[in-house]
Parts: C-alpha cells; structure tokens; sequence
C-alpha cells in the first residue's frame, strides 16, 4: 500500500504557517526584550531620584546644579557619583539608549532634568528673571513635580547636555523632541513623529511613571506644559 505524498499546495501551506508562527514568535521576543529595558531604565531612574534626594539632605535641601550654572565636571550627574556608589556608571545610562556607550566615554547621562527646577528663566537679552526652585523647601508636590526625563536621541552625547528648555514645550511638540525622547521604549522603527512607544517620567518624590508618546503629544498640544510644576500652572 502505497503511502500518500504531500501536495505542492499543502507544503506551501505549512511553509506559510510556520513563518506566521516564527514571526510571531520573534515579535514577543523583541516585545519582551524592550519590556525588560524599559523596566531597567525606571530602576535607574528611580536610583537617580533617591541619590538626588540624598545629595539634598547633605547640603541644605539644594538639588546639585546642571551645567547651565557650573563646570562640566561639576554637572549634576559627575556631582552624584558619591550617593550612586560603585554602579554608577551603569545608573546612569538607559539600556534602551542608542548613544549609551558614548555618554558613558564623555560622562554624560541618558537622563535630563526638568529646567523649570533647576534652571533660572532667562529674558530675551540674557537677564534672570526667575531663580531655579532646585531646593527640597520649595517644592510645594513633590509627587505631581517632574524631575528628569529621558534626553533626546538629537542631543549631543556631551555632559553639557544635561537639562530641558521646557519653559518653550507649550505647543510645540518638536521643541518637546529636541530634549526628550517620549518614544525610548519602543518595538521597531519610530514613526516620524515619535508618537508610538512610551518613556519613563522621574517625580521629586521619587517615584516614577510610564507614559505612552501619544498621549505626551496629546497633552502638549492640547496646551498643557506637563514639565511645569502645579504651583506655577493656572488650572493647578
């Protein structure tokens, strides 16, 4: 009794299936592997917030300031590697972040702080408007105050790059992408407009939020500043 072969048709159609499944089966992976990452990123965040905390506690409530005030080797990041300890290298890189390794030669950080804390506002010809409220005693909720984002893949990998320009968000999504990169934990390529994906959001308490890209660019177009801290909004 002869045995019945497989058809063309039918070799196809298993052929077919079982490159279904393997591209199924790569994409959880790769699902997996960006969860892992993103996971990781938010533990160094949240690290970063307990070592900026502890660098307040020692010196009078003052947060340490970002190159926009002092030398490069006394940027906010070089001045925490005493509280971060022995991983700091590691602490203060994103898993997730292409330039990791650069900003790890030049000392910099895959992390930014928010420049409405830590920066004085700046007129039109140079002059201080406001001083930066980068003092524990001055910051009136601490957990609906951002502290750091995620630095934009356009920035230079320097230390010097180490605060936003938030104060110019409102409305404009693309200044919104010249500091931060909401779409850092992501599957693929990035859309153009960096929409899809999602970034994890440091608070001056400590804690730490992951946000969808989407919904960022939604609120920025909307007109909500999210970097500005509640006490200086008008629907606070």
């Amino acid at each position: 009794m002869r045995t019945r072969g497989f058809t063309m048709v039918e070799v196809l159609v298993a052929v077919a299936i079982i490159a279904v499944l393997a591209t199924l089966g790569a994409s959880a992976v790769f699902a997996g592997l960006a969860r892992a990452k993103q996971v990781h990123c938010a533990n160094n965040m949240r690290q970063i917030g307990v070592a900026l905390t502890a660098h307040a506690l020692n010196n009078n409530g003052f947060f340490p300031e970002t190159t926009h005030t002092v030398a490069v080797n006394k940027a906010w990041i070089a001045a925490l590697e005493d509280e971060m300890g022995p991983h700091y290298d590691d602490l203060r890189l994103c898993p997730a972040d292409p330039h990791k390794e650069e900003r790890r030669e030049r000392g910099g950080t895959s992390y930014i702080l928010n420049s409405y804390i830590f920066v004085p506002e700046i007129g039109p010809f140079g002059e201080e408007l406001s001083a930066p409220c980068n003092n524990m005693q001055c910051i009136d909720e601490p957990a609906r105050t951002l502290m750091a984002f995620i630095v934009s893949e356009e920035q230079t990998v320097e230390a010097t790059m180490d605060h936003t320009h938030s104060r110019g968000w409102t409305r404009s999504w693309e200044n919104v992408l010249r500091d931060i990169q909401p779409d850092r934990h992501r599957t693929g390529r990035p859309d153009n407009d960096h929409s899809k994906g999602s970034a994890n959001y440091l608070f001056i308490d400590g804690h730490v939020e992951t946000w969808k890209a989407s919904d960022v660019k939604q609120r920025i177009e909307s007109g909500e500043n999210f970097a500005e801290p509640p006490n200086l909004r008008e629907d606070a």
